[in-house]
């Protein structure tokens, strides 16, 4: 009899054991999507600011060519002599 409750309380501790790890890897995973997520924020802010900047350099200034007023750095193309104002 003492050979079957020994092997049922250490099923138990198996078990214990096993919700133990299960939980410690819950919070690394939960830890680790919050990392990544963090992350993603940032290389988005980032990438907006990049963007921006391109977008800025792109543009033209007084007198350069241009087709609409998005080509534009002060957002206004005369379309009839296809340059910035």
């Amino acid at each position: 009899m003492t050979k079957n409750i020994a092997k049922g309380q250490l099923s138990a501790e198996m078990l214990i054991l096993i919700a133990v790890i299960l939980a410690i890897v819950a919070i690394v995973a939960t830890q680790l999507i919050g990392t990544a997520q963090k992350t993603s924020e940032k290389i988005e802010v980032q990438s907006a600011a990049i963007l921006e900047k391109t977008e800025q350099a792109v543009k033209g200034k007084g007198g350069d060519f241009c087709v609409d007023d998005i080509d534009c750095q002060s957002n206004s193309c005369n379309t009839q002599e296809k340059s910035c104002t």
